[in-house]
């Protein structure tokens, strides 16, 4: 299982498998409520166990490609069954869109997120900071992949806008088109790492797992001419094994992208500004409207761009919303248990009460 990525950190949990007749395996594909599960000899089709659900105390406990599972069955089974996820080293978490306080695990147990961009009418900075929010909460490591490079008559500008986003980030330009700058990859691409590919629809990620895997895998279309935005062309997470023992997930593209998360996940992205906030008058300054606020005077200055200023007040003002949302529906839920708890003990006193 080595070759899956199975190592140290996983082997941790083992013993505890044996003991609960659980043989463990990785999630590679899950298509709504079906998974294969890859043992390191062969890959299984496999379901939830049925009380999964009632263990879980969140959608967060639920598998995801890239997890590590316990699963019960036997070789002549044509369907095994998933009892547990062990803990995850790293996890990449959004918020379902047009749900309040709902969590969607993309993928898991993921080294390296490429994060790719369109080099056409799609591209957008604002977006990447998004990403790159995402792929630090994760624990995973950011690169950034420019696709469609040959279209582009300003490449090396959009490198250095983007490099200038977060430094120490790697940006690389590739064009999956011709073919161009794809081998600038493969140093991230190690045996028994596993990378996924992050991006909107029709930025080209699924033509890179193709590439990558020097076969046709994964549907791809073209994007559309008005607007350049692509069509969902793949439906489902899956993880692939490349020739050199490298792993690759391809996503879905995520036309909008929602951060699940405490503000304090964006100051590995707008760094010049979480440095510049410890100099700022009040210790709670929310950098907007407050006098003597060390972040605004380095806008005006022209140390810290206006864009990106409103970048991080948006992501911040949507993360504060979010937090509000999740109190409020805590508080709800409270209050909802209470009174579940509440007649059940006025049935059982009154069934006491009975001769």
């Amino acid at each position: 299982m080595t070759k899956l990525g199975w190592d140290e950190f996983f082997d941790a949990y083992r013993a505890g498998l044996t003991e609960r007749g659980l043989m463990p395996g990785r999630v590679i594909c899950q298509m709504k409520k079906l998974y294969w599960v890859h043992n390191g000899e062969k890959a299984w089709r496999a379901v939830l166990a049925g009380n999964f659900f009632q263990k879980a105390a969140s959608e967060l406990e639920l598998p995801a490609v890239g997890d590590w599972v316990g699963v019960r069955g036997s070789e002549t089974d044509d369907q095994w069954m998933i009892r547990e996820v062990l803990p995850r080293k790293t996890q990449f978490v959004r918020k379902v869109v047009m749900e309040n306080t709902r969590p969607q695990v993309i993928a898991a147990n993921i080294d390296t997120a490429f994060i790719v961009n369109g080099l056409d009418r799609d591209y957008n900075p604002r977006r990447i900071e998004r990403y790159l929010a995402l792929t630090f909460e994760s624990g995973a490591r950011p690169v950034v992949i420019l696709n469609k490079s040959d279209i582009c008559d300003c490449v090396d500008a959009r490198i250095q806008e983007v490099e200038s986003l977060v430094p120490g980030v790697e940006v690389i330009a590739v064009s999956a088109g011709t073919n161009q700058g794809i081998d600038q990859l493969d140093r991230f691409l190690e045996p028994g790492k596993t990378a996924a590919f992050l991006g909107s629809s029709g930025v080209g990620k699924s033509t890179l797992v193709n590439l990558l895997m020097e076969q046709d895998l994964m549907d791809v279309r073209e994007v559309r001419e008005n607007d350049q935005r692509g069509r969902h062309t793949t439906t489902h997470r899956e993880l692939f094994i490349l020739e050199s023992g490298a792993m690759i997930v391809d996503t879905p593209g995520l036309r909008e992208l929602q951060l699940w998360g405490g503000e304090d996940m964006l100051g590995d992205v707008f760094r010049d500004i979480e440095a510049h906030a410890s100099s700022c008058r009040f210790s709670d300054c929310s950098h907007d409207q407050e006098p003597g606020c060390a972040v605004k005077a380095a806008v005006e200055d022209g140390k810290i761009q206006t864009s990106q200023y409103e970048s991080y007040l948006k992501l911040k003002k949507e993360l504060k919303y979010l937090d509000a949302r999740q109190n409020e529906f805590s508080r709800r839920e409270t209050r909802r248990q209470a009174r579940i708890l509440s007649k059940e003990i006025k049935r059982v006193y009154k069934n006491r009460k009975k001769p």
